[in-house]
């Protein structure tokens, strides 16, 4: 711990700290050891290093699992750590058993008992992703902003049981959807769902997406809040494990939901089939609700969006000012006492003018405050605005990705018409249509386990120092990833279609072709890893790379992504259906699976994908280097030559530092 002596300072350290200090200089360094786990670099001048904090730290290092509170008694009362984990994690893992629960076989129920087309029950279904993955964004904003993490999971965990509720209700009472009818029979006339019938229907999917709106960001944020320490020097090792087994538990909730809950609504029918999903969501509930006085809770930001506005405006009205000499600027720019962030960074610099002080006097109060916050905005709000900026090109990579995994509903129609049986021999169970996606979830679980506990540590065994795979590298395998199971599923569903065709079931969609579904599995394992490796990564990605005030924000963003690609599948598949069903010709997504030419539609997604792959390595190419590299960066060059300048004196140059700091 080297503490800086170029100036005076008055700050009293105690006889037991100095001790410390004069421990630690003597004790040699290790050589394996990052200078930024041996040092703590503590200016007396620095108000926002906070000397005390981390002279408290040492004497009580701080643990990543725990957060302490005083209480008026005087005593410390634990909140946060690993005892809130099973009920965070559980109130997502239930919500994610009940909500995916019903979209697997939704696309029959919507065929069945509503008599839905397959272009119009996809497209529905399309548009319900796309509200379950957009409403992530405002729960994001209301979190942030106004609610605060814990109310806002709160109130989205009742809007979802209420939606549950609802659609159950559509399998209890008959007078809620069409009557019972046989399209087949001679003479039927079979009416379609009335707009009432629909609307109800239709409420019941915007409650569940809202509630997932307010779970989805929100929660995966507030399990980070209770483990985060940034002054942890394993801090980032500890959330990228978080994250890992986060998603993990996610995704064996899930594989509950593709097999327990599919299961059932295919052998008990549907009112108990959405009944069970329902009551688990009231379960979920109330298990988060009465962990309360457990959580860490974090204060809100007044209006996270007017703040980004309000820097887009200020740089405008200030755009023929001329910024500063960068070495020379931090008094020029406005910024809380407290803040980390004195002067902005050089990129995307147009925006630094809406920091820039031009008239103190006109510009800020005598309390400190932005007179006009449309004019003067703080550093801090300028550095959101770019970090968001920043990500969109990297963002929009993964969008490809999601269009791909959302092809779920053309995916159970091709097991639908597939021999599902485990064993052709002596076996009659089989497995339900859509329960197939239980093997893009057991590839995700497998390889987040195996990553953490087999291939990290084997790696950093073999090379004798920590290794990990970059988030860059790990998006960008995921992409590729993507690409192959596109191209993987046209060629079985080209096997499928021609096996079909050669046993005479070209105009029988119903019919099950003598082949084995489970040539289904290699796509779903594919899709698991692409979305392990580019999901995780993502999700890392923005969590890492934003400022803590945009956590939720950073926790939506893949889930805004999910919902621009559900939006975007829509566009394409209709394009494709137009454009294949003109001159009367068959659409190569025809509602006879046999007669279409899925595999024809898969192509094209596979080109999309590879070239998207193309596009991802460009934009991640000119973003740079990430936040974690420029610190680790400024940790192991400039800071350590800062501190070798205080052991040594002032007589060195910088050339010759770099000599000392080799020889140190």
């Amino acid at each position: 711990l080297i503490v800086h002596s170029s100036r005076k300072c008055n700050t009293h350290i105690p006889r037991s700290i100095s001790l410390s200090l004069s421990n630690h200089l003597q004790r040699p360094r290790s050589s394996t050891s990052s200078s930024s786990s041996s040092f703590f670099f503590l200016t007396c001048s620095s108000t926002r290093l906070g000397v005390f904090d981390h002279i408290q730290e040492m004497e009580n290092p701080p643990d990543q699992t725990e957060a302490k509170q005083i209480q008026p008694n005087g005593g410390k009362r634990t909140k946060g750590g690993i005892i809130t984990m099973p009920f965070i994690i559980a109130n997502e893992a239930f919500e994610k058993v009940a909500s995916y629960g019903l979209l697997p076989n939704m696309i029959l129920y919507l065929i069945r008992d509503y008599r839905f087309g397959v272009a119009k029950g996809t497209n529905v279904l399309y548009m319900w992703s796309a509200a379950s993955n957009f409403t992530p964004l405002l729960g994001a904003f209301l979190s942030d902003s106004y609610l605060g993490r814990f109310l806002t999971i709160s109130i989205a965990s009742l809007s979802s049981f209420l939606g549950m509720v609802l659609l159950w209700l559509t399998a209890m009472l008959p007078q809620v959807k069409p009557s019972p009818c046989d399209p087949t029979a001679a003479g039927s006339h079979c009416g379609s769902a009335t707009a009432s019938q629909l609307a109800l229907l239709y409420s019941a999917f915007a409650l569940i997406s809202i509630g997932s709106g307010g779970i989805r960001p929100c929660s995966l944020a507030f399990g980070a809040d209770q483990l985060d320490n940034k002054e942890n020097p394993k801090n980032e090792r500890v959330l990228e494990s978080f994250f890992g087994w986060y998603y993990a538990s996610s995704a064996v909730a899930v594989l509950i939901a593709f097999t327990g809950i599919v299961y059932i609504q295919e052998h008990l029918g549907w009112k108990i089939g959405f009944g069970v999903p329902a009551l688990l969501m009231l379960v979920a509930s109330l298990l988060f609700v009465l962990a309360s006085p457990l959580y860490v809770t974090r204060g809100v930001t007044k209006s996270l969006f007017t703040g980004l506005a309000q820097v887009v405006v200020a740089a405008y009205k200030k755009r023929k000012l001329s910024l500063p000499d960068h070495h020379d600027s931090v008094d020029c720019y406005y910024h809380m006492k407290d803040s980390e962030i004195k002067a902005p960074s050089q990129k995307l610099r147009f925006l630094n003018k809406a920091c820039l002080i031009s008239n103190r006097e006109e510009e800020i109060g005598s309390d400190g405050f932005a007179l006009n916050p449309w004019r003067l905005c703080i550093t801090d709000k300028v550095e959101e605005l770019k970090a968001l900026i920043k990500v969109i090109p990297i963002w929009s990579t993964g969008i490809m990705m999601s269009i791909n995994t959302s092809q779920s509903t053309f995916q159970v129609l091709q097991a639908t018409s597939m021999d599902r049986r485990l064993s052709r021999h002596g076996s009659s169970f089989q497995v339900p249509a859509g329960s197939f996606g239980m093997f893009t979830i057991i590839a995700l679980a497998t390889w987040v386990v195996l990553y953490d506990r087999a291939v990290l540590p084997l790696a950093s065994k073999i090379r004798g120092r920590p290794f990990r795979l970059s988030v860059k590298l790990r998006m960008g395998l995921g992409l590729f990833m993507s690409f192959l199971a596109m191209a993987v599923s046209a060629m079985v569903e080209s096997f499928r279609r021609n096996k079909a065709i050669s046993q005479g079931y070209g105009n029988n969609p119903n019919a099950v072709v003598d082949i084995s579904a489970m040539w289904l599995v290699p796509q779903y394992v594919l899709h698991g890893l692409a979305e392990a490796l580019t999901a995780i990564g993502q999700t890392e990605f923005f969590y890492t790379e934003f400022p803590k005030s945009m956590s939720s924000i950073a926790a939506s963003l893949f889930g805004l992504g999910m919902a621009v690609a559900s939006l975007l599948a829509s566009v394409v598949l209709n394009a494709v259906n137009e454009l294949t069903s003109r001159n009367g010709k068959e659409s190569w997504v025809s509602d006879n699976i046999n007669k279409g030419h899925y595999n024809y539609y898969y192509w094209v997604l596979a080109i999309m994908s590879f070239v998207n792959v193309i596009y991802y390595v460009i934009c991640s190419w000119s973003y740079g280097p990430l936040v974690d590299q420029v610190r680790n960066g400024r940790v192991n060059g400039v800071r350590e030559e800062e501190e070798l300048l205080d052991i040594v004196g002032k007589g060195y140059e910088k050339e010759d530092l770099s000599a000392v700091t080799k020889a140190n």
